[in-house]
């Protein structure tokens, strides 16, 4: 309820503020110049403008859509993105993820660093070179600011044009392809095609970059061609109906003769397969069932017959068993997958969730800290221990955990949220004021972070330093609004 009022009260606000930064950019300059390839300047936007906008879009997000928060697929997928941006041409690497529970094909960059992916992505992604192969298509995007330079494309059209292409691809992201691009040319009637498609230029483009990308980072670049023949594959059974990802990165035959021409040219070589990628995408897969039965006839029935990775579809049937409340079956089927990979991080991490879902909390904190000794940094981990503490009723060590979290991932406003519970369990009540602003201010809901953060003062106006660390809160948030409303 919570996060429902949160997101209503949010929704109006934060997209007028969104239009409102969007019309101040000086479009109409006389003496703006095109960048060329992989330049660091715009002529419009600068690249720091470019990050500020991609996080106020971000916020414009938030308010819409309920991220998809599992900590697994998370860390998987950072750790996957930072790979191939490592041998990339991103200069400004501030990058942002978001994951959305959708079982449509797509993942897209908002300028400044902010990339979205779908968990239906997993649905169509028959590897881990074949995701990789959209992320680094993604990554190049951004690498050559694709949105600055079309922007100055459009150089002649109208800020409020500009404000409702940007708002548009809130709704593209959000709901898909029709709500957003009806959006779209509402705000451009007079414009022959639709300003939020990328070229088939910056397309060929990103396609280039993206393979040279999957190259230098050892993934297998004809993962590439595999995916554009499954967008293919999903277009003639769909009819008129793409998938959502090809309603704004069109796919021709041009695209796709060019892109296997180039890998053509390529040195053959033999690349792993990742397991990690399957037991992740097992995940995502159970995420869009949402319901834990179909989950487990699915994957029985590919361990009955072909499936991607019989590990796989095991782990799946051992969640599965899990969330039905069938301990026995998991324990079961779970000592199978460590008898084969004892120090499988995921599997050790399952066995936890099984001690847990059967409140056999201390033994889940003991097992949890023992990993952690080897991998403290391990973020699903760190929220393993967090959820294990609160489970067993020990809130101040839950805190402590959640405490750290927000230091290595201060913008993730699941953490805030969950600190902030913690923290009302704890007693902690003017904590629970400040993890909330914090909350509110990463969802864009500023007139709500405001009322927390008097909240808290009020609670602590004894507190000397306490108020004055809450008072430059306050004028940070001050700040922010300023800046937002004078980009």
């Amino acid at each position: 309820m919570f996060v429902n009022f949160i997101k209503r009260s949010a929704l109006a606000s934060l997209l007028a503020t969104f239009l409102i930064i969007t019309v101040t950019i000086p479009v109409n300059s006389a003496d703006i110049k095109l960048p060329s390839l992989g330049d660091s300047t715009s002529g419009i936007i600068s690249q720091q403008q470019e990050h500020e906008l991609g996080r106020a879009w971000l916020m414009a997000y938030r308010s819409r859509i309920n991220e998809h928060h599992d900590p697994f697929l998370s860390d998987y997928l950072e750790q996957l993105l930072y790979k191939l941006v490592s041998h990339s041409e991103l200069e400004d690497r501030r990058l942002e993820l978001i994951t959305i529970n959708n079982p449509s094909m797509n993942a897209f960059a908002v300028p400044g660093g902010v990339i979205g992916i779908h968990t239906g992505l997993f649905r169509y992604a028959k590897s881990e070179h074949q995701l990789s192969s959209v992320l680094a298509h993604e990554i190049a995007h951004l690498s050559q600011r694709h949105f600055a330079r079309r922007v100055e494309a459009q150089r002649k059209n109208t800020a409020a044009t500009l404000a409702g292409m940007l708002a548009s691809l809130v709704l593209a992201a959000t709901v898909g392809g029709d709500a957003g691009l009806a959006g779209l040319t509402a705000s451009q009637a007079a414009s022959q095609q639709s300003s939020l498609n990328y070229s088939r230029q910056n397309e060929q483009e990103a396609d280039r970059l993206g393979l040279k990308t999957m190259v230098s980072a050892g993934m297998d670049p004809r993962a590439m061609s595999a995916m554009f023949e499954e967008m293919l594959r999903i277009t003639r059974y769909t009819g008129s109906r793409p998938p959502e990802f090809l309603l704004t990165h069109p796919l021709t035959e041009n695209r796709v003769a060019d892109a296997r021409n180039r890998i053509n040219q390529l040195p053959p070589r033999q690349y792993l397969d990742n397991l990690e990628f399957h037991l992740m995408r097992a995940r995502a897969l159970i995420a869009i069932d949402n319901n834990a039965s179909v989950s487990l006839n699915r994957f029985q029935h590919e361990l009955q017959g072909n499936t991607l990775n019989s590990q796989a579809a095991r782990y799946g049937v051992v969640l599965s068993y899990i969330a039905l409340g069938n301990y026995a079956k998991a324990k079961e089927s779970l000592k199978l997958l460590l008898q084969k990979s004892p120090n499988n991080l995921t599997y050790q991490m399952a066995d936890i969730d099984l001690d847990r879902a059967q409140k056999k909390y201390d033994r889940a904190i003991s097992k949890t800290k023992k990993l952690l000794a080897y991998r403290s940094d391990s973020y699903p981990l760190r929220i393993s221990l967090a959820e294990s503490y609160l489970k067993a009723n020990r809130y101040l060590e839950s805190e402590q955990m959640l405490d750290t979290l927000t230091l290595s991932h201060p913008n993730s406003p699941e953490v805030w949220f969950q600190l902030a519970e913690v923290r009302g369990l704890a007693g902690n009540i003017s904590g629970v004021h400040q993890a909330r602003a914090r909350y509110f201010i990463l969802n864009g809901v500023f007139d709500q972070a405001r009322d927390q953060l008097g909240y808290a003062r009020k609670l602590l106006v004894n507190d000397f330093k306490q108020t004055a660390i809450i008072d430059q809160q306050l004028r940070d948030l001050a700040k922010l609004e300023e800046k937002l409303e004078s980009f």
